[in-house]
Protein backbone atom coordinates (compact mmCIF):
# COMPACT_ATOMS: atom_id res chain seq x y z
CA UNK A 1 0.00 0.00 0.00
CA UNK A 2 0.99 3.71 -0.11
CA UNK A 3 2.01 5.68 2.67
CA UNK A 4 2.53 8.88 3.20
CA UNK A 5 2.06 10.33 -0.05
CA UNK A 6 -0.17 13.40 -1.37
CA UNK A 7 -2.52 12.10 -3.44
CA UNK A 8 -5.31 13.51 -5.50
CA UNK A 9 -8.51 11.42 -6.67
CA UNK A 10 -10.82 13.09 -8.73
CA UNK A 11 -14.33 11.78 -9.38
CA UNK A 12 -13.85 11.06 -5.31
CA UNK A 13 -17.55 11.47 -4.55
CA UNK A 14 -18.49 8.62 -7.37
CA UNK A 15 -18.80 4.73 -7.49
CA UNK A 16 -15.38 4.09 -7.57
CA UNK A 17 -13.16 7.06 -6.86
CA UNK A 18 -14.91 7.62 -3.19
CA UNK A 19 -13.95 3.69 -1.68
CA UNK A 20 -10.66 4.40 -3.39
CA UNK A 21 -10.21 7.63 -1.81
CA UNK A 22 -11.48 6.71 1.58
CA UNK A 23 -9.00 3.10 1.50
CA UNK A 24 -5.96 6.09 0.27
CA UNK A 25 -6.71 8.19 3.19
CA UNK A 26 -5.84 6.01 6.13
CA UNK A 27 -2.27 6.36 5.42
CA UNK A 28 -1.58 9.08 2.96
CA UNK A 29 -2.79 12.80 2.48
CA UNK A 30 -6.00 12.57 -0.38
CA UNK A 31 -7.22 15.32 -1.91
CA UNK A 32 -11.01 14.47 -3.25
CA UNK A 33 -11.82 16.69 -6.39
CA UNK A 34 -15.71 16.65 -7.61
CA UNK A 35 -17.99 18.72 -8.17
CA UNK A 36 -19.69 18.65 -4.92
CA UNK A 37 -22.68 19.87 -6.50
CA UNK A 38 -24.51 18.41 -3.39
CA UNK A 39 -22.84 19.21 0.57
CA UNK A 40 -23.67 16.01 1.60
CA UNK A 41 -21.00 14.69 -0.93
CA UNK A 42 -18.29 17.15 0.92
CA UNK A 43 -19.22 15.67 4.20
CA UNK A 44 -19.21 11.78 3.28
CA UNK A 45 -15.57 12.93 1.65
CA UNK A 46 -14.56 14.51 4.71
CA UNK A 47 -15.82 12.12 7.30
CA UNK A 48 -13.86 9.47 5.38
CA UNK A 49 -10.71 11.38 5.95
CA UNK A 50 -10.32 13.11 2.29
CA UNK A 51 -9.83 16.67 1.67
CA UNK A 52 -13.02 17.59 -0.65
CA UNK A 53 -12.07 20.06 -3.60
CA UNK A 54 -14.51 21.30 -5.85
CA UNK A 55 -13.12 20.74 -9.65
CA UNK A 56 -15.27 20.14 -12.84
CA UNK A 57 -12.07 18.44 -15.30
CA UNK A 58 -14.10 20.01 -18.14
CA UNK A 59 -13.20 23.76 -16.53
CA UNK A 60 -10.82 23.24 -14.24
CA UNK A 61 -10.44 25.57 -11.56
CA UNK A 62 -7.32 24.64 -9.29
CA UNK A 63 -7.15 27.60 -6.50
CA UNK A 64 -8.91 24.48 -3.74
CA UNK A 65 -5.92 22.16 -4.47
CA UNK A 66 -2.14 22.17 -3.78
CA UNK A 67 0.04 22.57 -6.71
CA UNK A 68 2.43 19.36 -6.54
CA UNK A 69 1.07 15.53 -5.80
CA UNK A 70 2.96 12.35 -5.94
CA UNK A 71 -0.06 10.36 -7.21
CA UNK A 72 -3.01 11.22 -9.25
CA UNK A 73 -5.77 8.68 -9.86
CA UNK A 74 -7.97 10.25 -12.51
CA UNK A 75 -11.95 8.58 -12.05
CA UNK A 76 -13.67 11.79 -12.96
CA UNK A 77 -15.78 11.10 -16.24
CA UNK A 78 -18.52 12.24 -18.62
CA UNK A 79 -20.35 8.13 -18.75
CA UNK A 80 -23.93 8.93 -19.92
CA UNK A 81 -24.30 11.94 -21.59
CA UNK A 82 -25.40 12.14 -25.26
CA UNK A 83 -23.81 15.02 -26.62
CA UNK A 84 -20.07 13.95 -27.85
CA UNK A 85 -18.05 17.25 -28.17
CA UNK A 86 -19.23 17.38 -24.39
CA UNK A 87 -17.85 14.61 -23.51
CA UNK A 88 -14.64 14.42 -25.52
CA UNK A 89 -14.07 18.41 -23.57
CA UNK A 90 -14.26 16.07 -20.08
CA UNK A 91 -13.23 12.84 -20.94
CA UNK A 92 -10.05 14.24 -22.89
CA UNK A 93 -9.41 17.77 -22.57
CA UNK A 94 -9.84 17.11 -19.42
CA UNK A 95 -7.37 14.46 -18.72
CA UNK A 96 -5.30 16.69 -20.89
CA UNK A 97 -5.32 19.67 -18.74
CA UNK A 98 -4.84 17.41 -15.38
CA UNK A 99 -2.13 15.75 -16.59
CA UNK A 100 -0.64 19.32 -17.38
CA UNK A 101 -1.24 20.84 -14.20
CA UNK A 102 0.47 18.25 -12.19
CA UNK A 103 3.27 17.52 -14.79
CA UNK A 104 5.81 15.14 -12.76
CA UNK A 105 3.20 13.15 -10.53
CA UNK A 106 2.44 9.16 -11.15
CA UNK A 107 -0.26 9.19 -13.27
CA UNK A 108 -3.31 6.33 -13.04
CA UNK A 109 -5.89 7.26 -16.16
CA UNK A 110 -9.21 5.30 -15.54
CA UNK A 111 -10.91 4.33 -18.98
CA UNK A 112 -12.96 1.35 -19.57
CA UNK A 113 -12.92 -1.64 -21.67
CA UNK A 114 -15.74 0.17 -24.20
CA UNK A 115 -13.11 1.55 -25.90
CA UNK A 116 -12.72 -2.15 -28.24
CA UNK A 117 -13.87 -2.90 -31.59
CA UNK A 118 -16.64 -5.22 -31.32
CA UNK A 119 -15.72 -8.67 -32.14
CA UNK A 120 -18.08 -10.65 -34.18
CA UNK A 121 -17.45 -13.67 -31.46
CA UNK A 122 -19.61 -12.15 -28.36
CA UNK A 123 -17.52 -14.90 -26.21
CA UNK A 124 -13.84 -13.24 -27.30
CA UNK A 125 -11.56 -11.94 -24.48
CA UNK A 126 -10.78 -8.81 -24.93
CA UNK A 127 -6.40 -8.17 -24.72
CA UNK A 128 -5.04 -4.87 -24.63
CA UNK A 129 -3.66 -5.36 -28.31
CA UNK A 130 -7.08 -5.55 -29.76
CA UNK A 131 -8.24 -2.94 -32.41
CA UNK A 132 -10.20 -0.04 -31.00
CA UNK A 133 -13.73 1.06 -31.98
CA UNK A 134 -17.00 1.90 -31.24
CA UNK A 135 -18.75 0.03 -28.80
CA UNK A 136 -22.03 1.36 -28.88
CA UNK A 137 -22.51 0.91 -25.34
CA UNK A 138 -26.17 0.49 -23.80
CA UNK A 139 -25.78 3.11 -21.02
CA UNK A 140 -23.75 6.07 -23.02
CA UNK A 141 -23.62 6.75 -26.99
CA UNK A 142 -20.53 9.01 -26.36
CA UNK A 143 -18.85 6.96 -23.91
CA UNK A 144 -16.82 4.67 -25.86
CA UNK A 145 -15.12 6.94 -28.33
CA UNK A 146 -14.44 9.98 -25.78
CA UNK A 147 -12.68 7.31 -23.88
CA UNK A 148 -10.71 6.70 -26.70
CA UNK A 149 -10.12 10.56 -27.23
CA UNK A 150 -9.01 10.44 -23.57
CA UNK A 151 -6.30 7.62 -23.67
CA UNK A 152 -4.53 9.70 -26.78
CA UNK A 153 -4.72 12.68 -24.68
CA UNK A 154 -3.05 11.05 -22.12
CA UNK A 155 -0.74 8.75 -23.97
CA UNK A 156 0.64 12.22 -25.41
CA UNK A 157 0.99 14.23 -21.93
CA UNK A 158 2.40 11.23 -20.59
CA UNK A 159 5.78 11.67 -23.16
CA UNK A 160 5.11 15.33 -23.31
CA UNK A 161 5.38 15.85 -19.41
CA UNK A 162 7.21 12.97 -18.92
CA UNK A 163 4.55 11.52 -16.49
CA UNK A 164 4.99 8.36 -15.50
CA UNK A 165 1.23 6.73 -15.93
CA UNK A 166 -1.03 3.83 -16.34
CA UNK A 167 -4.21 3.73 -18.50
CA UNK A 168 -6.36 1.14 -16.60
CA UNK A 169 -9.53 0.08 -18.63
CA UNK A 170 -11.98 -0.68 -16.37
CA UNK A 171 -14.48 -3.99 -17.24
CA UNK A 172 -17.50 -4.15 -15.09
CA UNK A 173 -16.90 -2.71 -11.41
CA UNK A 174 -20.19 -3.28 -8.78
CA UNK A 175 -19.97 -3.09 -4.83
CA UNK A 176 -21.99 -1.46 -2.09
CA UNK A 177 -21.09 2.16 -3.65
CA UNK A 178 -22.80 1.14 -7.08
CA UNK A 179 -22.15 -0.21 -10.64
CA UNK A 180 -24.05 -1.80 -13.46
CA UNK A 181 -24.72 -5.07 -11.77
CA UNK A 182 -25.68 -3.38 -8.80
CA UNK A 183 -28.48 -1.27 -10.59
CA UNK A 184 -29.63 -4.17 -12.36
CA UNK A 185 -30.02 -6.18 -8.96
CA UNK A 186 -31.98 -2.84 -7.28
CA UNK A 187 -34.20 -3.56 -10.33
CA UNK A 188 -34.52 -7.20 -10.23
CA UNK A 189 -35.62 -7.19 -6.74
CA UNK A 190 -38.01 -4.05 -7.74
CA UNK A 191 -39.66 -6.69 -10.00
CA UNK A 192 -38.76 -3.86 -12.68
CA UNK A 193 -37.27 -5.37 -16.76
CA UNK A 194 -33.64 -5.29 -16.89
CA UNK A 195 -32.28 -4.31 -21.02
CA UNK A 196 -29.40 -6.20 -21.63
CA UNK A 197 -28.06 -6.63 -25.08
CA UNK A 198 -30.19 -8.75 -28.38
CA UNK A 199 -26.93 -10.60 -28.02
CA UNK A 200 -25.87 -11.80 -24.85
CA UNK A 201 -22.50 -10.56 -24.06
CA UNK A 202 -20.04 -12.08 -21.44
CA UNK A 203 -18.09 -9.70 -18.98
CA UNK A 204 -15.53 -10.04 -15.96
CA UNK A 205 -17.18 -8.41 -12.98
CA UNK A 206 -14.62 -7.02 -10.57
CA UNK A 207 -15.96 -5.95 -7.24
CA UNK A 208 -14.89 -2.97 -5.59
CA UNK A 209 -12.85 -4.67 -2.59
CA UNK A 210 -10.29 -5.95 -5.01
CA UNK A 211 -10.57 -2.58 -7.32
CA UNK A 212 -9.23 -0.93 -3.95
CA UNK A 213 -6.11 -3.70 -3.72
CA UNK A 214 -5.21 -3.74 -7.12
CA UNK A 215 -4.40 0.07 -7.36
CA UNK A 216 -1.33 0.09 -5.59
CA UNK A 217 0.11 -2.00 -8.12
CA UNK A 218 -1.38 0.15 -11.19
CA UNK A 219 0.55 2.83 -10.09
CA UNK A 220 3.34 0.75 -9.12
CA UNK A 221 3.88 -0.36 -13.16
CA UNK A 222 3.16 3.05 -14.56
CA UNK A 223 5.59 4.29 -17.26
CA UNK A 224 7.03 6.74 -19.93
CA UNK A 225 4.95 5.89 -22.17
CA UNK A 226 2.18 5.18 -20.49
CA UNK A 227 1.46 1.31 -19.45
CA UNK A 228 -1.81 0.14 -20.82
CA UNK A 229 -3.48 -2.85 -18.91
CA UNK A 230 -7.06 -4.22 -18.57
CA UNK A 231 -8.80 -3.55 -15.41
CA UNK A 232 -11.10 -6.43 -14.65
CA UNK A 233 -12.05 -9.77 -12.04
CA UNK A 234 -10.81 -13.27 -13.01
CA UNK A 235 -13.96 -14.82 -14.02
CA UNK A 236 -16.17 -14.54 -17.36
CA UNK A 237 -19.97 -14.71 -17.28
CA UNK A 238 -22.65 -13.73 -19.53
CA UNK A 239 -24.76 -10.58 -18.27
CA UNK A 240 -27.75 -12.69 -18.56
CA UNK A 241 -26.04 -15.35 -16.80
CA UNK A 242 -25.42 -13.14 -13.76
CA UNK A 243 -28.71 -11.18 -13.19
Amino acid sequence: MLGDANVLVTGAAGQLGFPVARSLASANNVWGASRLAAPAARERLSAAGVQPAPLDVADPDWTALPTTFDYVLHFAADLTGTDLDAAITTNAEGTGLLMQRFAGATFLIVSSTVVYDRHSDEDHRYAETDPLGDSKPLFGPTYAISKIAQEAAARTACRAFESPTTIARMQLSYGPNGGLPAYQLDAIRRGQPVTVAEVDTFHSPFWEDDIVASVPKLLDVATTPATIVNWAGPEVVSMRTYC
